[in-house]
């Protein structure tokens, strides 16, 4: 019997078959540019948003770091290629297409806002400037991982923001995420912006950081079967992790933290925290902290920004949350890749809601008092005005990078300082507005000639 290729067995990502994870029609497209002899036309398109997500009033970029990996580690191998022409797709397909995919390297210029940085629809997270046929091969893999990292990302600002510098924020995501390399995006996201640990063992160990967690109600249902209560899963426990962190609402929650109080008081056990996963948490964690006043009370559970908001609103006695399914989850970022310049000539997209702006652009953002006081939108080759700053930087010149991989730490400071920057009216969960991003007056003088020019063709 012939082995199945690695890739039909396991259904699963190596590195090595990133140039095969994207859409049909970005290697149709590349295979028709090279028919026609465009394919090292050089091209740039911009990466963006149109709107935010319903009640966000910004986006916090991320994933900028594996984007660059990808592209830096971009070609085909002769099985994927052999691969390729056994589908039949491409039997009219010019032979300099093959030739091409044979010597693939990634060789064009990226410019990117540097990953924590806030930013708002219609401007860039990320240019590609390259051959016609690279930038667009490598469409649906950098939308893949800024639209994911930067929704994980955003989530996380926003629940930091909200929950306060002195809370404990663990990423409990990874049995929710779409997809385990998903579940590793999302660990990194949420840890860059502002999360202190996440649960997930691999990316935790990957990115040079500690796991985190508690235990299961299995592990106490399982302990107190074999070895007759409650009590005695949690002296197990501690017997080979002393101090950690309890789950307490196996059973009884409050009659557990009565007993495991007795123990704190007798000075037979060492608490450091408890974890409760159900239940009237307000109540519940006001009873605890009553009975347990020097121990860390952690809560999880289908948690979110606006659950957050009012279980500290009525009082909740919480220092700390674990948050998972609607982190990694939830309402998508919906950004695009849209060409806006092809050999020299200016390109836009007319169409109705879906309309671009033509151009290589720049955002230019002004901070007041430490506060953003103005963004503005313009093309690359205007120059900054007085207390403006250009976001955009070059980071992959030639397919080589020009910036070093920025750490987790730095990447979670640009975070906060972002989030601090921005107006209460922005960061608001209800009702948030929106950053009126400024056009400028050569970019809108672009638009209106691309468009005359789009009517005389």
């Amino acid at each position: 019997m012939t082995a199945l290729p690695r890739w039909e067995q396991e259904l699963g990502i190596a590195s090595v078959d990133y140039s095969l994870l994207t859409d049909l029609y970005q290697l149709t497209m590349a295979a028709c540019y090279t028919g026609e002899g465009f394919e090292e036309k050089s091209a740039s398109f911009e990466l963006f948003v149109r709107r935010l997500p319903e009640d966000f009033g910004y986006l916090i970029a991320m994933g900028l770091t594996q984007a660059l990996t990808y592209l830096e580690n971009l070609q085909f191998t002769p099985e994927q290629i052999a691969a390729l022409q056994a589908t039949g797709i491409f039997h009219h397909a010019p032979e300099r297409f093959w030739q091409i995919l044979e010597s693939a390297r990634f060789s064009g210029d990226i410019w990117a806002v540097p990953e924590g940085t806030a930013i708002f629809p219609h401007e860039p997270l990320l240019r590609v400037e390259a051959p016609l046929w690279q930038a667009q091969l490598v469409e649906t893999f950098l939308l893949n991982t800024l639209n994911y990292q930067t929704l994980v990302a955003t989530r996380a600002a926003r629940i930091r923001d909200l929950a306060g510098v002195e809370a404990t924020l663990l990423e409990f995501g990874t049995r929710r995420a779409f997809s385990p390399q998903g579940a590793l995006w999302a660990a990194r996201a949420a840890l860059a912006a502002g999360f202190d640990a996440t649960s997930n063992v691999l990316a935790a160990l990957q990115l040079g950081e500690k796991p985190s967690g508690t235990m299961a109600h299995a592990l106490v249902m399982a302990l107190s079967a074999m070895e007759g209560t409650e009590d005695q899963a949690f002296t197990a426990f501690h017997q080979y992790f002393p101090g950690a962190p309890l789950l307490i609402d196996t059973y009884d929650t409050v009659a557990a933290a009565e007993r495991l109080a007795a123990k704190v008081r007798a000075g037979e056990i060492e608490l450091s925290g408890i974890r409760l996963d159900s239940g009237d948490l307000v109540t519940i964690s006001q009873k605890v902290r009553s009975l347990l006043p020097d121990v860390s009370i952690f809560a999880s559970g289908d948690l979110d920004e606006w659950e957050i908001a009012r279980l500290k609103a009525e009082g909740a006695e919480i220092d700390g949350y674990g948050l998972g399914t609607k982190l990694v989850t939830g309402k998508p970022v919906n950004g695009v890749y849209k060409l806006v310049e092809i050999d020299g000539i200016p390109v836009m997209k007319e169409s109705s809601g879906k309309g671009t702006y033509p151009g290589r652009k720049q955002i230019f953002r002004t901070i007041v008092g430490g506060k953003i006081h103005r963004d503005r939108l313009g093309l690359i080759t205007e120059t900054p005005g007085k207390d403006e700053i250009g976001l955009l930087q070059l980071v992959m010149q030639g397919g080589e990078r020009v910036q070093q991989t920025e750490s987790l730490g730095t990447i979670r400071q640009r975070t906060a300082m972002n989030v601090a920057s921005l107006p209460e009216s922005l960061r608001q969960l209800d009702n948030s507005q929106l950053l009126d991003v400024e056009i400028s007056q050569n970019l809108q003088d672009l638009t209106q000639r691309t468009k005359r020019g789009m009517g005389n063709r």
